[in-house]
């Protein structure tokens, strides 16, 4: 039974001892059994990526275990997977190989770099930096994650067939796997493994969500291979080395501390980038929030522990991620009992993944990917609106052809400019009375709607802004000229203003402009609904006209209704006694 306690200072800074004090019993059975399919992937993936950052095998797990257990404390996601990634391993290996030659050099550089990492990390988040996630809107969320689905899953189809390739985008990992394939590299017993153990993860989960069919395929895969000695014949993940980590930081200088700043910086930013994105899509999937701040400074503390006791910089991983989530993860714990199972496996079976297919955990991984897929999602985004559509398309390509943070940079660039083109070409309309209903509504979505003689109503849908200030004085001139020309002798514009909710200086200058015009054609403009701090906005400008304000009180009315019944001198007949405006 969840705890109904109300959370406390402790709890805000350190959510994983918040999720033990609310932990459900039911999320147990999948939490462990996510725990015990993760430990099969954080085994070979922390290897693996302190192989190519230049660094010994071992320092992968021991970047693999600290992560996650500090994060499991101070994480606010609960289904996030941290550990070595494939995007900042390169940069680590580019800036700690010039620097060092042997690996106990390397081993301390990489964990001064990491801690460096943390602490820029950290301090974002203590200046609350994490709001940059609100530039991910759903369409790139959706996006992200179809592009990381496509790039997971050409880049485990080769292992799924017995042989690697080294893509760093989906049209690279295409290109690699069609090479593959012609020069014959598939192994048949490897692809019959990885084929068998991808039937039997999907069938149950066709047919039985509850059966854990991820630990089912990969357990039977690990027997198979050892009953009959198959283990010399295919690849397979290997043994795991022996020993716990220890602080690897002798021998660093000022310098080395210096010349790793830049690279600390540019790690910390695409860490974060790829955390933010995949924390935030997965709690939306969740149903839960995730602060980006304290997100920022999670990750950073992760990254200091890790540096300290002899691994390298981190961030999450999207690809363990969602297979901790689709074999059932509600929690850290999850996690967690990875960790802890890789530390038991180091001491008391580290040969047991000397029988783990290379191509078994290919169709682990390629389960997850395909779960991620939401074609549903950007057809929805289509139907609704076409420009999200398009920079879900656009995220997903970004990300699919550029690799993950110049995907998600492309597709926050284009978010900006549909934002910008938006404000500066917003939705405009005249407004007029339409016979029974109060206020006063769109001519072209109304056409019954009534005109007010001499009275020119309108509305701008945006913010008035350098960008949008000449758009907004020319459309009020050419609807005053085009009343006009049809006879109706306009002596008044009103703004219904609500929608307007800034003014800059450009802007301003624009409406100056236009407020002269119009006093030249004998015409008063009056601003209708405008928001308070707007109207204050506006009169710190102090305009003035012969020494008066030029936008006095009288150039002000609460309602458009109320200042048409005051120019007309009437109250609206057609709402029933009582009823004006």
């Amino acid at each position: 039974m969840a705890s109904t306690s109300p959370p406390t200072r402790i709890d805000r800074y350190l959510p994983g001892i918040a999720t033990m004090k609310s932990y459900e019993r039911s999320w147990l059975r999948g939490d462990l059994v996510a725990g015990v399919v993760l430990t099969a992937l954080l085994i070979p993936a922390g290897m693996g990526y302190a192989e190519v950052a230049g660094l010994p095998p071992v320092t992968g797990l021991y970047a693999t275990i600290i992560p996650l257990l500090a994060y499991a404390i101070v994480g606010p996601s609960r289904i996030l997977v941290l550990g070595p990634d494939s995007s900042l391993a390169p940069i680590i290996a580019a800036a700690i190989i010039p620097l060092a030659a042997f690996d106990e050099e390397r081993v301390a550089l990489a964990g001064l770099l990491a801690i460096e990492v943390g602490i820029v990390l950290v301090i974002g988040g203590l200046l609350r930096l994490g709001f940059v996630t609100d530039l991910l809107s759903k369409p790139i969320r959706i996006g992200y994650l179809n592009g990381i689905a496509l790039v997971v899953l050409l880049s485990q189809l080769p292992k799924l067939l017995g042989f690697s390739t080294e893509g760093d985008s989906a049209l690279d990992e295409i290109i690699d796997f069609g090479r593959g394939i012609a020069d014959g590299e598939i192994d048949g017993l490897s692809s019959a493994i990885g084929v068998a153990c991808l039937t039997v993860i999907l069938l149950l989960k066709l047919w039985r969500k509850t059966f854990p069919g991820v630990l089912i395929a990969v357990v039977g895969a690990i027997v198979v291979v050892a009953v009959f000695g198959w283990s010399d014949d295919i690849p397979v993940v290997g043994a795991m080395p022996r020993g716990l980590p220890t602080p690897a930081l002798g021998g660093v200088t000022v310098d080395d501390a210096i010349s790793l700043i830049g690279p600390a910086v540019g790690i910390a930013l695409i860490a974060f980038a790829d955390t933010s994105v995949l924390s935030r899509t997965f709690a939306a999937r969740a149903g839960t929030t995730v602060d980006g701040s304290q997100e920022m400074a999670a990750i950073g503390t992760a990254n200091i522990a890790t540096g300290f006791l002899s691994g390298f910089a981190i961030s999450a991983s999207s690809s363990r991620t969602p297979v901790a989530e689709s074999s059932g993860a509600r929690t850290q714990l999850a996690p967690l009992v990875g960790a802890l199972l890789i530390v038991v496996f180091i001491f008391v079976a580290p040969n047991i993944t000397e029988y783990l297919p290379s191509s078994a955990l290919a169709a682990v991984v390629i389960t997850a990917a395909i779960s991620l897929v939401d074609v549903r999602g950007v057809t929805a985004l289509f139907r609704v609106n076409w420009v999200e559509g398009a920079l879900s398309i656009s995220a997903f390509l970004g990300v699919a052809l550029l690799g993950v943070l110049q995907g998600i940079l492309v597709a926050i660039g284009l978010s900006f400019i549909a934002f910008v083109n938006q404000a500066w070409r917003p939705y405009r309309a005249e407004l007029g009375r339409v016979s029974g209903v109060r206020g006063y509504h769109d001519i072209t979505r109304h056409p019954s709607a009534e005109r007010i003689e001499g009275i020119l109503i309108l509305r701008f849908d945006a913010p008035l802004f350098f960008a949008n200030g000449g758009i907004f004085d020319d459309y009020v001139r050419s609807e005053v000229t085009r009343a006009n020309a049809a006879g109706r002798a306009v002596h008044t514009v009103i703004l219904a203003a609500e929608p307007i909710t800034d003014i800059d200086a450009t802007a301003v200058d624009e409406l100056v402009e236009l407020d002269d015009y119009l006093s030249s054609h004998g015409i008063t403009l009056i601003f209708a609904e405008m928001k308070d701090p707007v109207r204050e906005q506006l009169a710190r400008y102090q305009l003035v006209v012969d020494g008066h304000p030029r936008f006095d009180d009288s150039r002000f009315a609460p309602t458009t209704g109320a200042k048409v019944d005051e120019i007309t001198g009437m109250w609206r007949g057609d709402l029933g006694p009582g009823h004006g405006t």
